[in-house]
This record gives structure tokens, C-alpha cells and sequence, in this order.
């Protein structure tokens, strides 16, 4: 990366964020660089590695308006709340906002009487909301940046795949135009390869740009796994391992709400035993979770019991405990909740606890029960395809609609045609001639019925209607309903349809099952933590050259060793200049990396070799060979400390003389 542009990026910092009394990262600035030169970009980082910082800090370089897509309400509130707080205008749509208010706030949005510098808004509002899309395109030429939090949740064969990411890329036709998008950004923590390529596919995504940080490990998080035949010695187990911890800030995985040992039974005996505990799942309304993230921050309370709806980018940085006492799906989403802990970059502990009885009903309840079967598929497309053409469809109001839908789109049995509302009932002072058509043309005044009658297509007519609301030409006695209004292509489902459907859905439970048999090997062929994380790190894309950088410095690098965070550490107290394991070229692109690379004020560099493992005969032959480079290309340019019981004192002398220099 440029100088120049790293510094712009360190002073636009301070500009943008003067409080702040930190620096971004080599790697934070990689990406927002990457994002404003060269378009479309995929970030994986770990949790808890700083990427707010990183949409915000390229928000603001692009200018304009910035879209911010975030699976949770708790998680839009937060993120809003915080850069709302640095000073930055910020709109949040979301379920504890009335629908009301959202059309008035959306109203000002698309009349300009307002521009946010930051809207945040969930995959679900951007799929269904046509009112919210409609005033989003009246702004479509201020808005620079689409970020996708979570981004893992786009792809059909993630654990946490969310139909409505999927409709992203629509949304964006719609909005821009094919081809015309603004630029986006998509976040995450973890992606496996067909993750990968399903979302790099969805959002036009070049390989060149993927950027992965070098170290995806969180080895601040101590990795304990272990195998039970006997559930009671399990549920022994987890008890002692709460009690061991009775003081920290505790998060348990159980996945099952209502059963024997699920979430509300467990919480039940840790009330008991008189430990100040609540419970967490999708049952619960928004706000709800909210107060429970709430005390749970502030102490009120020290263990959640929770399923995996406590996840996805809930920021509580000092979580020392996660507990499984289930085995997750996927290597995947069991390091996405360790990651829960340790946010803070403190040590943490994180327990595995689980049996071959866990594993099974994890690939038949869970798994197999996340599927439709075909009577399922059968008996709620009945509820849909009354007849052909155009049909309403409240989503929200039936689960099992929710669970089919993806699925008769994949087919083409029925497409969505745009996004409506059920009828004209609520408009009142309507000053439009056309909207004065429409209302009076029926006397029941649904949706599909006035479009049929004027014969318009139902994308024109809502259209048509929002442009009324948006210019005051017509007003909404409440707020008009989120509704698809789909396209019934076929009434019946055919045998063709049938088995494309039902050779999908097996499809995505085998690689589930499959995911969940590698998992269940890397634990089997993993007994020690760092092992472990290695593991992990290497499938989740690590350069295996990095995986032994498990040491962290002060100042947010990794090393390979314990006297190499010394150096770092004092090479940061003293103000120097450095990088660690910087590639080094010479005769005609070979390269050397010295351990530490210090540039001088007077542009010179020297390179500080740790000399920590002599007297191995492979070691002290790399060392001999390294020398030889150093005297023939880079003369007296080297410095060296050894391994000693006064590395300290050893390491303060040389960066004395070092400035000297």
C-alpha cells in the first residue's frame, strides 16, 4: 500500500474521529484503501477485530450516503448508537421503530429534507419494505455504499443463511439498476470455500479482492472439548465448570428451547442453585433481548443461556466463558460463538461438551428438521397458488411459508413481482387524479383487484402510490403493510417441480451432515487448544506460515514467540517504527523476512534479527544463509539480539543505539 495513502487514511482518522486515540490497522487500511480503489470488496476478520471502524472509515472517505445491512435490531441499535454518538447523522429502520414513524422518517429521506450519512436497515426491511425502496431510489445518486454485516448469512449452504440476504442482489437492480450498483462492502468472521463463491458470485466480487486477515486464530480464547457416553456426566461436567466460574461473564450454547436440559430448564437449576442467570432465544421480542444484552453488559446479570439467536455481532467485549453444552453444526459456527468471548482481547475459556447422542440428533432434529418435506412443500403451496396470476402474501405471518418460499422461487413456480401492500384502504386527501383512479375503481379497494381493473401492472400501481405518499398528494390514515405481491405461475406443483425441489433440499443436508462429520474429526484429531485453533485457522483460509503467530503484542500484532512480544513491546514504547516479518527482496525477486523491519527517520531501514534457536542444525543453517544475504545485499544494515534470561535489558540497549542511527 502507499505511504501516502496510509497516511491520509491515519490523518482522515483524526478528522473524522478526534476522540479516538487509536490507530487504524495495516489491516483495517487495506481494506478501506481496497473498497475506495477498486470497488466491490469481501472482509473476513475475526471477531471483534475492529471492522465497524473499517465501513465507518470508508463511509466517510466515499462521502455521501451509506447503507448498512445488519441481521439484528439489537445489533442496528448498537452500531447506530455508536457512530450516532461521534457526531454522524444516522437512520434506523427497524421493529422497535412504529411503522408510522418509518414512513415519516423515510418520507423526509426521499424529500431530501434529511441525509443521514449512515442508514441502517435489515435484510428483511430491504426484501419486503416498497415504500422503504421507492425513497431509497428517489436518493439513489448520494448513496456511495452498500455494507453487508454478517455476510455469511447470503449463503444457501451456511448454517446461518437468511433467505432474505438473498434477495440483496434485487434489491440492488432495483434500486440501481443491473450493472450500476453503488460499491459494496460485505463483512464477516468466518467462510468456508462454497460460502465463499455463492457470495462472491451474489455480489459481482473479484477474487483480487477478497482481502482475509492473516490470522483468523483467537488464541486468547483457551479451546477445552471433551466426549461423554453418559449424558449425567455431561450435565456433572457442565455444573462444575459453571461453578469453576461462578464470578466471570458466562454465555451457554443449547440450541433446544423447551426440552429436558434446553435452554428454560437449564437457566430454571442455575436460578436454583441460586446463580443469576436468564435466557435468550427467538421466541422473545426484540426488546426483550435487548434488556437481557443490556444487563448482561452491566453485570445485572453473569450467564446467559442462550440459543443461537445470541450471535451475530452482539458486542459485549468481556465474555470470559463460552460453554456448548450441544455440539454446533459446523466448524464454522462453533468458532463464530467462541467467538462471543474475549472481545476485550483478554483471556477467555471456551468448553465443549458433548456425545455421539448429540451429534445424531443434531443431523436429524436440527439438520434434517430445518428442511421442508415434500407433504410440507405440498400443503403450503396450497395456501399460495390459488389461482394463476397475481397474488398477495403477508410473509411474516406464517413460519412455514418462510421455510417454502426459497424453494418455489428456485423452481419458478412463482416469482415476486414487487413489493406491495394489501389495499388503498388507508389513503385519505388524495390530491392525485391517477391515485383518485385507483382508490375509487373497486369497492373493496385490494391491491390486486385495483390493479387488475385499471390494468396496471402491480408494481406500477404501488409505484404510483409512494410517489403520492412521498410528494403529499395522498395520505396514509396508518402505515401501509409490507406484503410481496408474487406471481403464481403454476397452481399445481408438478412432478418435475416435485424433484427439483426435494434434490435440492438433499443436496444442502448432505453437505450439512458433512460439515458436521468434519467437525466431529477435527475434535477427534485435536486434543490440545492450540492444535485446535490451528485447525480451524487452516480450513477457514490461514497461510499455514501464519498459524504459529499465537503471541500478541500491545500494540495488536501476532508473533511467533514470547521474546518476540518483548521486542515488539518495547519496540512500541519507544516510539520506533516497525514492521514485523516484512518481505525483504533482493536479486531478482527472492526475498528474506527479517523479524522486525525499522525505518528511520532519514528514510534508511534496519533490519533486527531475533537469533533465538542456535544450535539446531536446520536453524543454524537458515541463520548461516540469512547472514550471507545480509552482507552481500544489505551491509551493515542488521542488527541481532539472542535468546537470554536479559533480553530486556538486551533489547533496550540496541533500540538506544538504533536511534542513535
Amino acid at each position: 500500500m502507499e505511504e501516502e495513502v496510509l497516511h491520509k487514511l491515519d490523518d482522515d482518522l483524526k478528522k473524522y474521529f478526534p476522540d479516538f486515540d487509536f490507530k487504524l490497522k495495516d489491516f483495517q487500511k487495506k481494506v478501506i484503501s481496497n473498497v475506495i480503489e477498486h470497488g466491490n470488496t469481501l472482509c473476513i476478520m475475526p471477531t471483534g477485530g475492529g471492522k465497524s471502524l473499517i465501513y465507518w472509515m470508508s463511509a466517510l472517505e466515499l462521502g455521501g450516503i451509506s447503507i448498512v445491512v445488519s441481521p439484528l435490531t439489537a445489533l442496528i441499535s448498537e452500531q447506530a448508537a455508536k457512530i450516532e454518538a461521534q457526531g454522524y447523522d444516522v437512520l434506523a429502520i427497524h421493529g422497535g421503530v412504529s411503522a408510522i414513524k418509518q414512513m415519516k422518517l423515510l418520507t423526509d429521506l426521499a424529500n431530501k429534507k434529511t441525509t443521514p450519512q449512515f442508514i441502517f436497515l435489515s435484510p428483511e426491511k430491504i426484501a419486503t419494505d416498497g415504500f422503504l425502496e421507492y425513497c431509497l431510489a428517489c436518493r439513489k445518486e448520494d448513496i456511495k455504499l452498500l455494507v453487508i454485516d454478517e455476510v455469511h448469512c447470503v449463503s444457501q449452504w451456511g448454517m446461518s443463511f437468511r433467505p432474505f440476504y438473498k434477495r440483496i442482489p434485487d434489491f440492488m437492480n432495483q434500486l440501481f439498476g443491473e450493472n450500476k450498483w453503488c460499491k459494496i462492502l460485505a463483512l464477516t468472521a468466518t467462510l468456508n470455500p462454497k460460502e465463499l463463491g455463492d457470495i462472491c458470485n451474489s455480489f459481482h466480487i473479484n477474487k483480487s479482492n477478497i482481502i482475509i486477515q492473516d490470522l483468523l486464530m483467537r488464541s486468547e480464547i483457551q479451546l477445552h472439548t471433551q466426549k461423554f457416553s453418559d449424558e449425567k456426566e455431561k450435565v456433572d461436567k457442565f455444573w462444575e465448570i459453571i461453578k469453576t466460574h461462578q464470578d466471570e461473564k458466562i454465555l451457554v450454547y443449547v440450541y433446544r428451547k423447551y426440552s429436558k436440559n434446553g435452554v428454560e430448564d437449564l437457566c430454571a437449576s442455575a436460578i436454583e442453585r441460586g446463580y443469576k442467570a436468564v435466557t435468550f432465544h427467538g421466541d422473545m421480542s426484540a426488546a426483550e433481548r435487548t434488556e437481557i444484552i443490556d444487563k448482561f453488559k452491566t453485570e445485572q446479570i453473569n450467564i446467559v443461556f442462550a440459543t443461537n439467536a445470541f450471535g451475530m455481532g452482539i458486542d459485549i467485549p468481556n465474555i470470559r466463558v463460552v460453554i456448548h453444552f450441544m455440539i454446533p453444526e459446523s466448524v464454522e459456527q462453533y468458532y463464530q460463538e467462541v467467538g462471543r468471548a474475549a472481545r476485550d482481547g483478554h483471556g477467555a475459556n471456551a468448553y465443549l461438551l458433548y456425545s455421539n447422542k448429540n451429534i445424531e440428533v443434531k443431523k436429524r432434529y436440527f439438520i434434517d428438521g430445518s428442511f421442508p418435506t415434500k407433504e410440507k412443500l405440498e400443503c403450503v403451496y396450497k395456501k399460495i397458488a390459488i389461482k394463476p396470476g397475481y397474488a398477495t402474501l403477508s410473509y411474516f405471518d406464517d413460519e412455514e411459508i418462510q421455510q417454502c418460499l426459497p424453494y418455489y422461487l428456485d423452481a419458478g413456480l412463482l416469482e415476486i413481482a414487487c413489493k406491495g401492500f394489501a389495499d388503498l384502504k388507508s389513503l385519505e386527501l388524495i390530491k392525485d387524479s391517477v391515485i383518485e383512479k385507483y382508490y375509487n375503481c373497486t369497492k373493496k379497494k385490494g391491491f390486486i383487484l385495483t390493479a387488475k381493473k385499471c390494468c396496471v401492472e402491480p408494481k406500477r400501481l404501488a409505484h404510483d402510490i409512494y410517489r403520492a405518499i412521498v410528494n403529499g398528494t395522498a395520505v396514509t390514515k396508518k402505515a401501509l403493510e409490507r406484503w410481496l405481491i408474487l406471481k403464481i405461475n403454476k397452481v399445481d406443483i408438478e412432478e418435475t417441480d416435485m424433484e427439483q425441489m426435494l434434490s435440492c433440499i438433499e443436496e444442502k443436508k448432505k453437505y450439512k451432515h458433512d460439515l458436521l462429520d468434519y467437525f466431529v474429526y477435527v475434535l477427534d484429531n485435536n486434543s490440545s487448544s492450540l492444535h485446535l485453533h490451528q485447525e480451524i485457522a487452516s480450513y477457514l483460509g490461514t497461510d499455514k506460515h501464519n498459524l504459529n503467530k499465537i503471541y500478541e503484542t500491545v500494540d495488536g500484532k501476532h508473533v511467533r514467540s514470547k521474546s518476540e512480544v518483548i521486542i515488539c513491546n518495547l519496540l512500541h514504547e519507544s516510539g520506533l517504527e516497525y514492521q514485523y516479518e516484512e518481505k525483504l527482496f533482493y536479486d531478482n525477486n527472492k526475498w528474506i523476512e527479517p523479524d522486525f523491519t525499522i525505518k528511520l527517520s532519514n528514510n534508511r531501514k534496519i533490519y533486527w534479527e531475533h537469533v533465538g534457536m542456535l544450535g539446531k542444525e536446520d536453524y543454524d543453517t537458515r541463520w548461516s544463509q540469512k547472514i550471507d544475504i545480509y552482507n552481500r545485499y544489505f551491509p551493515g544494515c542488521m542488527v541481532k539480539t539472542y535468546e537470554s534470561g536479559s533480553l530486556s535489558k538486551d533489547v533496550k540497549y540496541l533500540i538506544e543505539k538504533i536511534k542513535t542511527l
